[in-house]
C-alpha cells in the first residue's frame, strides 16, 4: 500500500531463512528484517493462511504444538487458537493477534516476539555488494514497544517503531513478551503496529486497527466506484480477473500528480515509466484515471538536460525512480533513471489513446509541450544518426545494455546467437514511435495546428514504408527483432513481432503472418507466446526473455491480433492464459513464467524470482478481453463500438455494468453464439452514448 510493501512467510512472519525477500520495506529499504511469533519456546502450529480477495488482508491460522511439562503434555495441541490478520497503511504494517483457549482448563504460557531491522537497500538484497555502510543506533525501548533505528550514509535516519496495545508484560532489545493466563472459552486480544520512519516523518501506526481497517476499505470503495464491473459465465476467469484488478488496487499508489502503478513487488515496488504506461493501456477502457496520472508524473519527471550518468537527454520520458539510500549516493544510477529507448514514444501514445478515451481535452492541452518534447527527442536524440529509426546505446557504465522491454544483456541476438552491437533499432519501438506521430497528429489537428498534423502524419507515413523494406524477414515469414549497430537485421523469431501490430505499423498481409509464426507450435507452448521462438539459438525456456512467457507481453500480442481482425488467434491467447491462471497461487498471473511445452495434466513451470504481483501481469486479462471483443471507446464522438467481438468457448457470457464513457453510463450483456460471434445487448443507458457492433 503506497510506499511501503511487505512479504510474509505463510504463517505471518518474516524468518531470517529463504531467499532473503520477506521483510517490511518502505521506499527500498526493509525496516523489518525479522518477526517471528512464538508460543513459549515454539512457533504455532500452522493450519491456514490466505490474503483476502481485496489484497487488503493476511489472514493466518494457527494452534499450539503440545506443551509438556516434567514428561507431561500440559496443554494438548490444538487446544489454543491463533488468529493473526495484518493490513498495511500509513507506512505502516497493522497486526491484531486472537487467541482463544478451547480446552477444559486453564492455560498459562509466554507469548514472544522476536524483532529485527537490518536496514538493507533493495539493491544490496538482489545481490550488489557495499564497501560501506551506515551506522545502526542503539535500540530503543519504549512503554509500549520498541524503536529500531539506521544512520544511513546520505545522512538519512531510519526508524522502525514499533508499538503494541495493550502493554506488553516484558521489552528487550528484540523481543517483546507478554503473559498469558485464559480460562477456558477465553480470548486474548493484542495489537501492535509497526511503522516506517524516515528523518523523523509520521505514519499512523497510534490508529487502531479497526480505525485502519475502515480507511482502507473505504478507500477501495472509492476507487472501485470509478471502475465498471465485469461478470462472466465462468467462476475460473472471474476468480482470475477478481485477483488481477485488485492487484491493480494493490499496486496503484496515490503520487503528487496522481495515482499510478507501481512495477512489481518485491523487487520493482517504485515508479517505471514504460510500466506504468502499459498498465495504463491496458485498463484505459475501464479506468482511465489511472492514464491521466501517469501522464502527470512522467510529464512532471520529463528529462530536461543531457546528463550521461542517467541516460538522460532533453524530452525523454523516466524509466525508473529510486530514493533507497544507494540510489541517493549515486552507488547506482537509478535515482532517476532514463534508460529505456521505448518509453517516450509510449508516454506519446498513451496521450493520444487517454483523449480517444475521455475527450480530456483541457489535460491534453496541459501536457501537450511535453508531448511537444518527446516528439523532438525522438527525432534528435532517438535517431542519432538520422537513418529513419531511434535506436539506443546506453552512456551510463552502471546502466542498462538493452533499453528495451526485454533489458538483459542477451536479449537481443544473431540468428547464430551472436549478440548484437549497438547502437541497436528494436522492431518494437519503430512501431511505437509510428504510432506516436499519429496520435500526436490527431492532437495537433484537435488543438488547431494542421500544418504540424500533416507533417506528422507524412513522417509516420514514411517511418511505415521504410520499416517495411528493412525490418520484415521473408524466410522466417516475421520481422527482424532488431537492427544492429551495422544497421543488420537480426533474424530471430521473437514475440518483439506482436507488438509492431499493437501500434499498427504492419501491413495486412504481413499481419497475418506474423500472427501465424506467432502461434505455430515453436513460439505458442499452450501456455502463451514465448519471448523467442524454441527453433532459435539462444532460446532457453527458463531464462528471463529468451523463451519464457510475459502476461503482458501476451496481451500486447492479442490486442495487435484483434487490430488486425485475427479475434480468433487473440481468443487463443486468452484461453491460454486462463488456463495458466488456474494453476498459480491466488490466481495470479506473475510477471513471468517458464516457456516449456504445455504437458497434459500438469501446471505451468514457476520462473523462481518472478515479481508476483506485477502491475502490466495483473493488467493482462483486460486488454485481452477488449481485444475478444474488439472493444474501443470514442469519448469526443460519444461511441462505444466493438468490431468483430469474438468470445472463446468457455466464455459463454459477459457482463460489463456501470461502464462510464463521459457523463453517461452504460450496462451491456455479450452473448456467445456459434462459431464465437458475439451478440450486444444494452441492458441500461444513462446519457447520450450509441453502441454500434461491427460485423
Amino acid at each position: 500500500q503506497g510506499d511501503v510493501y511487505a512479504v510474509f512467510d505463510r504463517f505471518g512472519d518474516v524468518e531470517t531463512f529463504g531467499t532473503g525477500e520477506l521483510g517490511l520495506f518502505y521506499q527500498d529499504t526493509r525496516f523489518l528484517s525479522r518477526m517471528t511469533l512464538k508460543l513459549g519456546k515454539d512457533r504455532p502450529l500452522l493450519l491456514s493462511s490466505t490474503v483476502r480477495e481485496d489484497n487488503a488482508v493476511l489472514a493466518v491460522d494457527a494452534t499450539n504444538p503440545d506443551v509438556w511439562r516434567d514428561d507431561e503434555v500440559v496443554v494438548p495441541r490444538g487446544t489454543i487458537h491463533v488468529f493473526r490478520s495484518k493490513i498495511l497503511w500509513d507506512k505502516a504494517c497493522h497486526e491484531r493477534l486472537r487467541i482463544h483457549n478451547y480446552g477444559r482448563g486453564a492455560v498459562d504460557f509466554v507469548l514472544s516476539i522476536e524483532f529485527d531491522a537490518d536496514f538493507i537497500d533493495i539493491f544490496e538484497l538482489r545481490g550488489m555488494r557495499r564497501e560501506h555502510h551506515g551506522r545502526h543506533l542503539e535500540p530503543e525501548i519504549t512503554d509500549r514497544g520498541l524503536v529500531l533505528a539506521y544512520e544511513g550514509l546520505d545522512k538519512r535516519f531510519r526508524r522502525t517503531r514499533i508499538t503494541f496495545e495493550p502493554k506488553p508484560s516484558r521489552v528487550t532489545k528484540s523481543v517483546v513478551t507478554c503473559q498469558v493466563h485464559l480460562e477456558p472459552g477465553e480470548n486474548a486480544n493484542y495489537q501492535w503496529a509497526v511503522a516506517c520512519e524516515v528523518d523523523g516523518d509520521s505514519s499512523g501506526d497510534s490508529e487502531s486497527y479497526e480505525k485502519v481497517m475502515q480507511d482502507a476499505t473505504a478507500a477501495l470503495q472509492r476507487t472501485r466506484a470509478r471502475e465498471p464491473q465485469i461478470f462472466a459465465d465462468n467462476e475460473q476467469f472471474n476468480d482470475w480477473l477478481n485477483r488481477s484488478l485488485a492487484d491493480l488496487h494493490m499496486m496503484r499508489t496515490e503520487t503528487r500528480y496522481g495515482p499510478y502503478p507501481y512495477a512489481g513487488v518485491p523487487w520493482f515496488s517504485t515508479v517505471f515509466g514504460r510500466d506504468g504506461i502499459i498498465t495504463a493501456l491496458q485498463s484505459l477502457w475501464f479506468d482511465p484515471s489511472l492514464a491521466r496520472g501517469v501522464l502527470a508524473y512522467l510529464a512532471a519527471t520529463q528529462a530536461d538536460a543531457e546528463k550521461p550518468e542517467q541516460d538522460a537527454q532533453p524530452g525523454k520520458v523516466l524509466h525508473e525512480f529510486r530514493d533507497d539510500e544507494m540510489a541517493v549516493l549515486g552507488e547506482v544510477p537509478f535515482r532517476r533513471y532514463y534508460g529505456s529507448i521505448d518509453a517516450t514514444p509510449l508516454f506519446v501514445m498513451l496521450a493520444g489513446a487517454y483523449y480517444k478515451r475521455t475527450g480530456d481535452r483541457a489535460f491534453v492541452e496541459s501536457i501537450w509541450s511535453n508531448i511537444q518534447r518527446a516528439l523532438e527527442w525522438i527525432d534528435r536524440y532517438g535517431d542519432a544518426d538520422g537513418d529513419g529509426f531511434v535506436e539506443y546505446s546506453r552512456r551510463s557504465k552502471h546502466g542498462l545494455v538493452q533499453q528495451g522491454w526485454k533489458d538483459s544483456e542477451d536479449s537481443v541476438f544473431h540468428s547464430d546467437g551472436v549478440l548484437a552491437d549497438p547502437p541497436i533499432a528494436l522492431c518494437e519501438v519503430q512501431s511505437y514511435v509510428y504510432a506516436a506521430k499519429l496520435a500526436a497528429s490527431e492532437l495537433a489537428l484537435l488543438l488547431n495546428d494542421g500544418t504540424t498534423a500533416r507533417e506528422l502524419k507524412n513522417q509516420a507515413e514514411s517511418l511505415r514504408c521504410r520499416f517495411e523494406d528493412v525490418f520484415w524477414c521473408e524466410e522466417i515469414s516475421t520481422y527482424a527483432i532488431a537492427l544492429d549497430g551495422s544497421k543488420r537485421p537480426c533474424r530471430v523469431r521473437t514475440s518483439n513481432a506482436g507488438h509492431c501490430l499493437f501500434a499498427g505499423i504492419a501491413t495486412q498481409e504481413h499481419a497475418r503472418r506474423v500472427a501465424t509464426t506467432l502461434t505455430d507450435e515453436a513460439s505458442f507452448s499452450g501456455w502463451g507466446i514465448r519471448t523467442v521462438a524454441r527453433n532459435e539459438a539462444r532460446y532457453n525456456p527458463m531464462s528471463y526473455h529468451n523463451g519464457s512467457i510475459w502476461p503482458h507481453d501476451n496481451s500486447l500480442i492479442a490486442a495487435g491480433f484483434a487490430r488486425y481482425e485475427l479475434q480468433g488467434a487473440a481468443a487463443m491467447v486468452l484461453a491460454g492464459m486462463m488456463d495458466a491462471s488456474i494453476f498459480f497461487d491466488l490466481h495470479r498471473l506473475p510477471e513471468l513464467f517458464c516457456g516449456f511445452p504445455r504437458r497434459p495434466g500438469e501446471a505451468p513451470t514457476l520462473y523462481p524470482v518472478a515479481c508476483a504481483p506485477q502491475a502490466w501481469a495483473s493488467g493482462a486479462v483486460f486488454l485481452m478481453l477488449q481485444a475478444c471483443l474488439g472493444l474501443d471507446v470514442f469519448a469526443p464522438e460519444r461511441r462505444l463500438v466493438f468490431s468483430k467481438p469474438f468470445l472463446p468457448q468457455f466464455l459463454p457470457q459477459v457482463s460489463i455494468r456501470d461502464l462510464k464513457v463521459g457523463d453517461a453510463t452504460v450496462d451491456l450483456l455479450l452473448t456467445r453464439h456459434d462459431e464465437g460471434d458475439v451478440g450486444v445487448n444494452v441492458l441500461r443507458r444513462n446519457g447520450i452514448l450509441d453502441v454500434v457492433v461491427l460485423k
